[in-house]
């Protein structure tokens, strides 16, 4: 029985809406419209939204998917299992790179490690203009590298390196910056030595945090 339809009976249109449905109810805090509107190239916002949804291939996703997984140990500490929450938000070589990462702009507290409601924070973190959108921007650019440099860990071989990690995720907000951002004239060396002004540079009105 098709229980979408009082009928019982399966049609299209009632799959439809079923789907519509849910899409609404998901994006009630209205986290994919943030995401959508970001200047980001359009395989990291897709990244982004499967993040979101917890839809990326972890070790445990794969495993609800009843794929055979022989080892469910995060590639980077070999002590945690593998979720979203621990690989981006929690292991504690990761976390630093987050916390590093809110000295650029002044400010403190706890990060939370839920990806959607993670992503929300730093949506709504309350800055002004230019600030907001990089600061949105940077949260992508450091999931997105994290996630690569997970998968030269596990396919390549590779060792955990937080400090190549986070040079390489600078670069990346950088470039986008540069190609994406109208009047974004900061040399790399520039962006990357001062990295406060960096997210400052709009003004001095684009710098006041909140309060």
């Amino acid at each position: 029985m098709w229980k979408a339809d009082s009928s019982g009976q399966y049609s299209v249109r009632s799959a439809y809406n079923l789907l519509m449905g849910e899409s609404i109810d998901e994006n009630q805090d209205g986290v994919f419209e943030e995401l959508w509107i970001l200047k980001i190239p359009t395989k990291t916002s897709f990244f982004t939204w499967r993040l979101i949804r917890d839809r990326l291939p972890t070790k445990l996703n794969l495993q609800r998917r009843n794929v055979e997984i022989n080892d469910l140990l995060c590639p980077f500490c070999g002590n945690n299992e593998e979720d979203a929450a621990h690989l981006f938000f929690n292991y504690s070589k990761t976390l630093l790179l987050w916390w590093e990462s809110l000295s650029w702009v002044n400010i403190s507290g706890a990060f939370l490690q839920n990806p959607r409601h993670h992503f929300l924070q730093h949506a709504y973190g309350g800055y002004p203009g230019l600030r907001a959108h990089r600061w949105k921007c940077w949260r992508i650019a450091l999931t997105w590298t994290i996630w690569q440099h997970r998968n030269r860990i596990v396919f390549s071989n590779e060792s955990f390196n937080g400090s190549k990690l986070m040079d390489e995720a600078i670069f990346l907000s950088w470039s986008w910056f540069r190609n994406l951002e109208k009047g974004f004239v900061m040399h790399f060396n520039q962006w990357s030595s001062n990295l406060s002004e960096g997210f400052c540079n709009q003004g001095r009105e684009a710098c006041i945090g909140p309060g």
